[in-house]
């Protein structure tokens, strides 16, 4: 090692499953005279486009053996990367122990293997690597002086440094010993959640998470709390995680969790729609024939609760739109899956307002574990990712509603499932008239969503009700009929359903059940 924390790099061993970018980076390495090491397929490519290379069975004097599952457990191997180069010098070389510098090594793909449905359990169990962890480990623990590469996108990195320091800088090799550390840990846990895991369950007896900071908070939801941003391993496309943000100040807590229940609730409509947010609720949401007319709608609906509020779409943000946007409001966060150039040119004449491309969601964006901490432990369940069909509808009331109202039930139904509970949601015409959100009692949530409308002067007559869960009484139905409400959609499940159907039918309002209860806490 050098005084500057330079290690030179004289031999490497290469042994890969993924053997992406590998041969151009084994061929930078002989360029600059390394020895390569390296075992069955990795060395089998290396040879076929000439790259010199030794079979590990062959520098060990050892083949490989029981089908392969043997081949790098050697102390000619390990004793290479764990040797420290002074203090074990005088045993290495009575060992004939040459160190090895470099190890390059990814694991068998034992996470894709097992969560194949057609997989059976002992080739999932013949997909746990061993010698590679030993390897990784080995390597990250002697980083003092041996580099550990398990990312292609770090081949680059080391032939850089190589070819311009002669060696890998002590920076470089500590970082990437914590990514081999990070990258084992997840493979063990991901091998623990697989063995106990009981059949027909999809909750392990151990749990093991493991997430990537890819941001430092500047506090947490109060300014007295610490908080950082991490993402899942390889979170998918339209998630909050993969956003790239276009311009302003950094995201802070509040701006991501905002940000997250505005982009689910606006990727749950597929024609032109806007989703307001404001301390984690819906206060305004629409559908239109345009995204200008679906904001400005959406902003109607609560223009006080929206100032300094989260704005989402489900469509490329145009220029237009977003004039109205900067004309209206104070607005904290803009998220859509793609800016026109126009619209880049208006945002940019507020260079505050945070903006954000969050691409297109996939079927699987939103399909994954909720986790909520309580002390000492953590509950999980699965995402509230449940969806109705017309066939899972049940009209219970004498009169059947509309088309407008169903419609707009459906509407209302999509957005309640996005509000806290007791979740009270009035629409018209594909507009939020008014919400009401969070309260104990549902009846109490109905007069807000009802003060609401009142307040900004929106039209409740003719306009329907959604309910995330069953009305327990009669006065929530009885209320609405008085404020002119014509349709209601539920879940039904209440022991006094008969009694509020009744309650419909004596106001000639149309009432839907789902059988689907959307509670969010």
């Amino acid at each position: 090692m050098t005084e500057l924390g330079i290690t030179p790099v004289t031999r490497a061993l290469i042994s890969v499953s993924d053997k992406s970018g590998v041969l151009e980076f084994a061929m930078g390495l002989s360029s600059l005279d390394v020895e390569i090491l390296s075992t069955g397929g990795t060395a089998k490519l290396l040879r076929k486009y000439d790259i010199p290379v030794v079979e590990v069975s062959d520098y060990t004097g050892h083949p490989e053996i029981m089908s392969g599952r043997i081949k790098t457990l050697h102390p000619r191997i390990h004793g290479g990367i764990l040797g420290r180069r002074i203090q074990d010098s005088i045993e290495m070389r009575e060992m004939s122990i040459d160190p090895i510098d470099l190890v390059v090594v990814n694991l068998y793909p034992f996470e894709k293997i097992a969560i194949n449905p057609n997989t059976t359990h002992a080739e999932a169990i013949e997909n746990i690597d061993i010698g590679g962890p030993a390897m990784l480990r080995a390597a990250a623990k002697n980083h003092a002086e041996v580099a550990v590469v398990i990312n292609r996108e770090d081949y680059e990195v080391v032939l850089n440094e190589l070819e311009t320091l002669r060696g890998i800088s002590a920076s470089t090799r500590a970082r990437l010993a914590g990514i081999a550390f990070s990258h084992t840990a997840r493979y063990d846990g991901l091998i623990s959640n697989y063995l106990t895991t009981e059949e027909n369950s999809e909750y392990p007896a151990v749990l093991n998470l493991q997430f990537q900071k890819i941001d430092a908070m500047r506090y947490g939801e109060n300014p007295h709390q610490t908080a950082a941003f991490y993402q899942d391993h390889l979170p998918m496309p339209g998630t909050l995680a993969t956003a790239r943000k276009v311009q302003g100040k950094a995201m802070s807590y509040n701006n991501v969790a905002d940000a997250n229940a505005a982009l689910e609730c606006v990727s749950a409509f597929d024609n032109p729609a806007c989703v307001i947010v404001k301390h984690g609720n819906p206060c305004g949401v629409a559908v239109a024939s345009n995204l200008q007319e679906a904001y400005q709608m959406a902003y109607q609906t609560d223009p006080t609760s929206a100032f300094g509020g989260i704005i989402a779409f489900n469509e490329g943000l145009d220029g237009a739109t977003a004039q109205s946007i900067i004309e209206n409001q104070f607005v904290e966060v803009i998220i859509a899956p793609k800016l026109t150039s126009e619209a880049r040119d208006v945002v940019a004449g507020k260079p505050n307002i945070r903006v954000m491309e969050s691409d297109y969601p996939t079927a699987k964006t939103f399909v994954h574990k909720d986790f909520q901490p309580v002390s000492g432990g953590l509950l999980v369940q699965d995402h509230d990712h449940g969806t109705i069909r017309e066939a899972d509808l049940e009209v219970v009331s004498q009169r059947l509603p509309t088309e407008e109202e169903h419609r707009d039930l459906l509407f209302a139904w999509k957005v309640a499932k996005y509000v806290k509970s007791n979740a009270i949601v009035l629409a018209v015409n594909q507009q939020t008239i008014g919400i009401g959100a969070g309260q104990m009692s549902r009846v109490y949530s109905a007069k807000i969503a009802n003060l609401k409308a009142r307040d900004q002067g929106l039209r409740i007559t003719e306009s329907v009700m959604a309910s995330d869960a069953f009305f327990p009484f009669r006065d929530a139905i009885d209320a609405a009929a008085d404020a002119g409400i014509r349709a209601i959609i539920q879940p039904g499940g209440s022991l006094r359903d008969k009694e509020i159907v009744n309650a419909a039918n004596l106001h000639q309002m149309a009432m839907i059940f789902t059988r689907m209860r959307h509670f969010r806490h």
